[in-house]
């Protein structure tokens, strides 16, 4: 039976433990060693024992059993097991710290889940993975310096990004010393954080020094030095673990094979832990190796099931073999067929390699022959040669592969595997390919495991393979999100306990408390969908409809009644809802999975999830609050201070984000930039994007342009002015005629600007019936105003697309006015989007704008005049300056009251005071009830938030009880005080006035900070000031009694000594015991106090450190604050002006006193709505209503500008000098790769090889160019011969194109033919016996002379000469280009061959200095050639200078001054005795016939030699 602390594994035939994991005694108790009991004589090792011991040992030990002839010793029958003695520490010497490595001494047939448990239980380690099995060579070999590094970087990579574990042989021998040189790098092999765990399993009695090791529990200093004659081999220091299998043997290997062959088993059978349904998979990779090797890859791709091997071609004898055998087995689909072909051939290599008999031999073949027989379960990797794609041949890549090309794994299993290893590129290359079929859910359920392991790669994977978030998030799956244990460490439960004060122990989490939580930080009047009633009652009902509760459901709803009874939810906005199917809850699942990463500390995943969905730029600012929100509770919650600089980072990052998402779309277009800004935000509590950045304090988004423009447009109201804007307004609200001068903006203008929900809900109406414009405000200063229910407000909306109507063309000619807009709208769908944005920008253009033949439209748009009235006094800047006028004038009321005497009773100007004061209470009231929050308390703790309001809250109240005390004639003088108090303060508020000034306004701010750091210093003064202060007065006036004018005498005096009044007289003053100073007798003298001198002194200290250093401290911060904001100055003022504005949008027209007429109003409509049952809305913000498809366009514009910042970005970041220098790096060290493989003796080898072909081609060319010049000799010596014969007889020439052809056949070495150009010498030619040339490589050069003029003497061989001499000449310039062509073609690859092979040969010189000579005399021997076909072509053009022929000189002459002629004009010449093309075509010489040595050789000498 398994205990609740054990580890949770069963083996087949049951697992008792007496003593559990984790005891002291557990390993004794569960492993043991072996010890050799019987002496077995060993055969071939004389008097030893067959254990490895002599006799001498057997008998010191006790042992005196012989063993009879013949008997075959075995552990299993010839030792005797005991509880192990060696297990600890292991600390290797010889590096700056030592490695520390636990090891333990077993029995080979120990029990594979019990060591299991001791790597998980005991030495905590973590499950694997990936298990990589090394198996390889035992003794030293050497790789390939490239190879070696490939191996290094791809098996640590492996390792690291899989959690694998390494099993290696344990010992500094062979290939397990190359696995350790891998793992020098890991300075800290043992640590957790990115740790690769390399367990050695080695056979005890081949361990170096092993007698050290025996001790329990024990801590060892070990030394990894192997010595050159030892038989024993040292434990490697750069493993972590070892397993010790000991069988009783000693010097020899083997009693380890078992034992790691039965733990890599047993690990195989554990499954991977969360979702993953698939078992651990083992890979055997294979460097090198013997013929046990061999054995050893039979063995598993044999096993059951298989295990995938990863063989390192290259690397030496048994990875050499199967690599060759692997690759004719791949090719050929009978891989016995194809290997039959080659038995010879692997016979020859395996004698070779291994030296062993022949029939050794077969038997091996016949095991390598059954390996590749699975050739899907071998995996032949060898390092690419080309830097291209070095990245898709890695070695760590090959292994990832080799499991999934065993196909024993379904694409889920194999996507949870890629999962669980975090190879989103084994993924995407081996897993997501073409017709590949997957279950139902099983995408959905990797998403899952994606998102709560934070796999950000493998979640854009999965969306870009088509899986839908809108169908896959649930209300389940959320909040299991919300409840995982995995991924990064967050501060969510810290802030849950704030709105959950007593959670139970194991208390899973609700979307309840989430959305409490982030109302908590969102703060403000924000309220999280999760809390309002449409989704509680949705909750409810899928809680209710569950099959099946589980105790976090039962805790749930537990958790939710619990809230419903308590009354946090009561009072949410009663909606319209009805309840939809779990995934049809989030419309928007990237918003729900961005806060859910945010609240998280997911800060890739949160990037990943603002990438993709609507609404970015408001995603962006929720993300920026939320984590500057989360940052100041963890610095409440005295967390570590790296966490809340932490999230302040984050938030810095999206506010960046935002910011430049905005600049981007204000660049594509200012007009859908500004709608982005203010329209509203159905999914994040209906606000706009302008106050979420205000929200999050984001100053560089309200300074932007496009928030400016917008916040210039809204102060300004339904005006239009531009200069002298303040002056005007002052003047019409003094005389209000003048209102009608003003401009004001169209009824269309004011529609597409921002307004509050009343406004919209005016503008629709008004549209309904125009005569009842005149019963509404269009002023958001409104108490709570009515909420239609959602059909209502849709039906409008809808309404709104219609409202503006068609205008009828006017009789005008000016082509501007005849347009209807109803047509713009209608059309403006069918425009392809180039076209949209200007039929919009037509419609939002001024009617000052239109022609003048437009008078009809303009006044079409004209306000009324009660319609501008409103507009006039319900304008925010209308709003500042009479509340203004009214403030200043009260001010002036007030200060004239205190001024003069008071009388007993109040007159009227104090009754002015009274009223107004009485008046601007009654408006903070109103302005409590109107906040957006619906809870009372809530509405409270926002209003509370402003210094402002609780400074006018208290003086308020402070002014009221003056007021009593000044209505009574004993109290009058003390109620006049407090009215002196409060006055100071009517004045201060000043400041908040003068913040509206571009100039002032940073001032105010600066105030502001300035006050907040002086409590810091006034705490620090006040330190100094009491020590002083009590010092004083305890020892000038020691006799005082209690009073508390005590303690003004402890401030008074050392408090206005800071300022400079030292009250010198009391520093030292005169004392005595009835004597004056001078001796005199003064009764009056007081006496000398104790320890009165000691004041100057403390005196002296005090005021250095008030006067000097405590003063220079606070101008040193306050000139800190001022230089840091005038540098910022206009993004302050910007800033703050959005506050300003919002603030007086939301003041009614008229200012106190006369406001109680529009609270009187609003109280009025409050009891009719009341009596009505209509329910309350609270949202008084400005925000832009949109209808269905002008939001989805203005969606589809944020999408674009989104992907258009990435490619922005994209293409930024490949221009920056750090990715050009990182692309370079690698260009050079795929450069330094081929320099180092050129050095490799094979490969020069190679070179060599491809020089001399190179070179014999260039030979053969050369002679065939020296043949065609004495060909072309012979023709001429023969035409001179033929003139000069006897007149007698009858002269005969060769034609033209006769000659030609045997110079052809000369060159080429065919048959000697006559080509006649007319008929009637074909006959003559027909009974000519062909004579052949010579075939061979070199040719015979005086054949070709001798039979020559044979041919030309025969007289039923010649033909008669050509009538025209051009022809001749024609055919001379052809042969002269030709020869020049041949000319400049062998010095183009002279040059390149000799730069080559000079480069090459002086380059490996100390590798192969055979290869040097033999290239310089192969380049000796082409100069050499290459003059002797140039002093033979100057032979020939001197003779053909000297000859008398009169017909051939003419022609001479024009060949040597004449420029080549094309083939084209021999090919279109219309002469009978036209030369052959076919002819001349063989003439060509062409020294690149064959293949020879690649290009790519020939261009990296060049560049290495340049």
């Amino acid at each position: 039976m398994i205990e609740e602390n054990q580890l949770a594994v069963t083996s087949a035939s049951g697992v008792v433990f007496a003593i559990l994991p984790g005891h002291p005694g557990w390993i004794e108790s569960t492993f043991c060693k072996r010890e050799c009991s019987r002496y077995v004589c060993s055969s071939d090792k004389g008097s030893l024992c067959t254990c490895g011991r002599t006799w001498t040992y057997h008998k010191t030990h006790g042992i005196k059993n012989f063993g009879v002839s013949e008997e075959v010793w075995s552990p299993f029958h010839h030792t005797v097991s005991s509880p192990t003695d060696s297990y600890g520490t292991i600390d290797f010497l010889g590096g700056p710290h030592p490695n520390k490595a636990q090891f333990i001494r077993l029995g080979f047939d120990s029990r594979p889940d019990q060591i299991f448990q001791l790597l998980t239980h005991e030495w905590g380690l973590e499950l694997p993975k990936l298990v990589i099995s090394v198996h390889g060579g035992k003794v030293n070999f050497k790789l390939n310096p490239r190879l070696k590094l490939v191996f290094k970087e791809g098996l640590l990579r492996a390792a690291k990004t899989t959690g694998a574990w390494i099993l290696t042989g344990g010992t500094s021998t062979g290939v397990t010393h190359h696995v350790g040189d891998a793992l020098i790098s890991e300075r800290s092999p043992r640590l957790r954080s990115g740790r690769v765990v390399s367990i050695g399993v080695a056979p005890w009695g081949v361990v170096e020094n092993r007698a050290s090791l025996i001790g329990r529990k024990k801590d060892v200093a070990y030394q990894s030095i192997d010595h050159p004659r030892s038989k024993f081999a040292a434990l490697n220091n750069r493993h972590s673990y070892f397993l010790l299998a000991d069988n009783g043997t000693v010097g020899r290997y083997g009693a380890e094979i078992a034992l790691r062959r039965k733990l890599e088993k047993y690990i195989s059978s554990q499954r991977l832990p969360a979702r993953t349904n698939c078992s651990i998979p083992v890979v055997c990779l294979v460097v090198e190796g013997g013929m046990d090797t061999i054995r050893t890859v039979l063995e598993y791709v044999t096993d059951s099931p298989p295990v995938p091997v990863v063989v390192v071609e290259g690397s030496g004898r048994a990875a050499n073999l199967i690599s060759f055998a692997h690759k004719y087995a791949k090719e050929m689909e009978e891989s016995s067929t194809a290997l039959d072909g080659i038995r010879e051939q692997l016979l020859a290599e395996i004698q070779k390699t291994f030296n062993i008999s022949q029939s050794q031999t077969n038997k091996l073949l016949a095991e390598l022959l059954q390996c590749v027989e699975n050739v899907d379960l071998i995996t032949i990797f060898k390092p690419s040669e080309s830097s291209e794609s070095k990245s898709l041949n890695q070695l760590d890549r090959a292994i990832l592969c080799a499991l999934f090309r065993a196909r024993y794994l379904t694409a889920a299993e194999q996507l949870s595997l890629a999962l669980a290893w975090n190879r989103v590129d084994i993924a995407r290359s081996e897993i997501f390919i073409y017709g590949q079929e997957w279950a139902d859910g099983a995408l959905e359920e990797a998403m899952m495991e994606a998102l709560a392991r934070n796999r950000v790669d493998f979640v854009k994977l999965l969306l870009e393979m088509g899986v839908q978030m809108a169908k896959f998030l649930t209300i389940h799956r959320l909040e299991e999100l919300y409840n995982s244990k995995q991924g990064p460490a967050n501060t969510l439960r810290y802030i849950v306990r704030d709105v959950r004060p007593h959670l139970p122990r194991n208390y899973s989490y609700s979307l309840i408390d989430i959305g409490l939580v982030v109302n908590k930080l969102m703060g403000g009047a924000y309220r999280c969908s999760y809390t309002r009633r449409k989704f509680r009652h949705s909750y409810t009902d899928m809680m209710k409809n569950s099959t099946k509760e589980t105790p976090s459901c039962n805790v749930l709803n537990h958790g939710l009644s619990q809230y419903i009874e308590s009354g946090h939810l009561s009072l949410i906005e009663d909606l319209q809802y009805h309840v939809e199917p779990s995934h049809k809850m989030f419309t928007q699942p990237f918003n729900e999975l961005l806060v859910w990463s945010v609240l998280t500390k997911r800060q890739d995943m949160a990037k990943l999830m603002w990438h993709h969905g609507e609404e970015s730029l408001a995603k962006a600012l929720v993300a920026s609050k939320l984590y500057q929100a989360m940052a100041i509770e963890a610095a409440d919650d005295d967390l570590e201070v790296e966490i809340s600089d932490e999230l302040r980072s984050y938030a810095a990052e999206f506010d960046r984000e935002a910011l430049e998402l905005l600049d981007y779309c204000y660049r594509q277009d200012d007009d859908l930039a500004m709608q982005l800004l203010t329209c509203e935000l159905s999914n994040w509590s209906r606000q706009t994007c302008l106050r979420l950045a205000f929200a999050c304090n984001h100053r560089e988004l309200l300074a932007h342009p496009g928030s400016q423009l917008i916040l210039g447009d809204l102060w300004l109201g339904g005006l239009r002015t531009r200069r002298s804007t303040n002056l005007k307004i002052v003047l019409a609200i003094i005389c209000p005629p003048l209102i009608l001068q003003l401009e004001f903006k169209s009824k269309k203008e004011l529609q597409l600007m921002p307004q509050t929900e009343e406004e919209h809900m005016t503008d629709l109406n008004d549209e309904g019936d125009p005569s009842e414009m005149n019963h509404h405000s269009s002023s958001c200063s409104s108490s709570p105003i009515v909420s239609t229910q959602t059909d209502h407000i849709k039906a409008n909306k809808a309404k709104r697309a219609n409202t503006f109507k068609c205008v009828e063309p006017s009789n005008s000619d000016d082509p501007e006015c005849n347009f209807c807009t109803n047509d713009i709208d209608s059309d403006i769908n069918n425009l392809p989007p180039s076209q949209t944005d200007s039929i919009e920008g037509v419609k939002n253009i001024h009617s000052e704008t239109i022609g003048p033949g437009c008078a009809a439209l303009h006044h079409h748009h004209q306000l009324p005049f009660t319609r501008k009235l409103l507009e006039f006094y319900a304008a925010p800047i209308t709003k500042f300056w009479t509340w203004t006028i009214a403030y200043f004038f009260f001010l002036a009321v007030y200060t004239y009251t205190l001024l003069v005497r008071t009388p007993p009773n109040p007159e009227w100007n104090e009754y002015y005071v009274i009223v107004y004061i009485a008046s601007f209470g009654s408006e903070k009231l109103r302005e409590i009830l109107a906040s957006e929050p619906v809870n009372l308390k809530r509405k409270l703790l926002v209003w509370a938030s402003s210094m402002w309001n609780c400074s006018d809250a208290f003086f308020i109240v402070e002014f009221f009880v003056g007021m009593i005390l000044r209505n009574h004639e004993n109290t009058l003088d003390h109620g006049r005080v407090l009215y002196c108090l409060n006055i100071v303060y009517w004045y201060i508020r000043i400041l908040t006035i003068l913040r509206v000034s571009r100039f002032l306004g940073p001032f105010v701010t600066m105030i502001g900070w300035m006050l907040q750091r002086m409590v810091y210093y006034v705490t620090l003064m006040l330190v100094v000031l009491m020590s002083y202060g009590v010092f004083r007065q305890s020892v000038l006036f020691p006799h005082e009694e209690f009073s508390w004018f005590l303690v003004r005498d402890v401030f008074f005096k050392p408090y206005f000594m800071i300022y400079g009044e030292l009250f010198a007289d009391d520093i030292n003053p005169p004392c005595g015991n009835g004597t004056n100073p001078d001796g005199s007798f003064n009764p009056d003298m007081p006496p000398c106090e104790t320890g009165r001198w000691l004041n100057p002194l403390l005196m002296t200290a005090y005021l250095l450190m008030i006067n000097i250093l405590m003063l220079n401290l606070l101008i040193a911060v306050f000139n800190s604050i001022f230089l840091k904001t005038n540098v910022h100055s206009h993004k302050i003022w910007k800033f703050n002006r959005f506050a300003v504005v919002m603030e007086y949008d939301q003041k009614p027209a008229l200012p106190p006193p006369f406001i109680v007429m529009n609270h009187f109003r609003l109280f009025t409509q409050w009891c009719r709505r009341r009596y009505a049952g209509v329910k309350e809305s609270y949202d008084c913000g400005l925000k832009l209503f949109l209808d269905k498809d002008s939001l989805e366009r203005l969606n589809d514009f944020e999408e674009e500008s989104m992907e258009g910042l990435v490619r922005e970005r994209e293409v930024k970041h490949n221009q920056t000098n750090e990715e050009r220098i990182r692309l370079i790096g690698q260009r050079l060290d795929g450069l330094n790769s081929k320099f180092d493989d050129s050095h490799h003796p094979d490969n020069a080898l190679i070179l060599v090889d491809s020089l001399e072909s190179r070179l014999n081609l260039l030979e053969r060319a050369i002679e065939r160019a020296t043949n065609t010049c004495l060909a072309f000799n012979d023709y001429v010596i023969s035409q001179e011969s033929f003139r000069q014969s006897s007149s007698g007889e009858k002269t005969a020439s060769v034609t033209p194109s006769e000659a030609t052809t045997v110079i052809a056949s000369a060159l080429d070495g065919e048959k000697w033919t006559s080509t006649p150009a007319h008929s009637e010498t074909s006959s003559n030619n027909s009974d000519n016996e062909p004579i052949e040339g010579d075939e061979s490589e070199h040719g015979d050069t005086m054949a070709h002379k001798d039979s020559f003029p044979k041919m030309l003497a025969s007289g039923n061989k010649i033909v008669r000469r050509a009538s025209t001499s051009h022809l001749l000449n024609r055919k001379q310039m052809i042969l002269k280009r030709q020869l020049t062509e041949v000319h400049d073609e062998e010095e183009n690859n002279r040059k390149t061959t000799m730069s080559s092979l000079l480069f090459r040969a002086n380059s490996r010189e100390n590798h192969r200095p055979f290869a040097s000579a033999k290239v310089v005399a192969e380049a000796e021997r082409l100069r050499e050639l290459e003059g002797d076909v140039y002093h033979m072509m100057e032979g020939v053009i001197r003779r053909r200078r000297h000859r008398d022929s009169e017909n051939l000189d003419a022609s001479l002459d024009e060949m040597i001054r004449a420029t080549p002629i094309q083939f084209e004009e021999i090919g279109t010449s219309t002469d009978d005795d036209e030369m052959d093309p076919n002819i001349l075509e063989s003439l060509a010489i062409d020294i690149e016939d064959s293949p020879i040595m690649p290009e790519e050789a020939t261009h990296d000498a060049l560049d290495s030699n340049k």
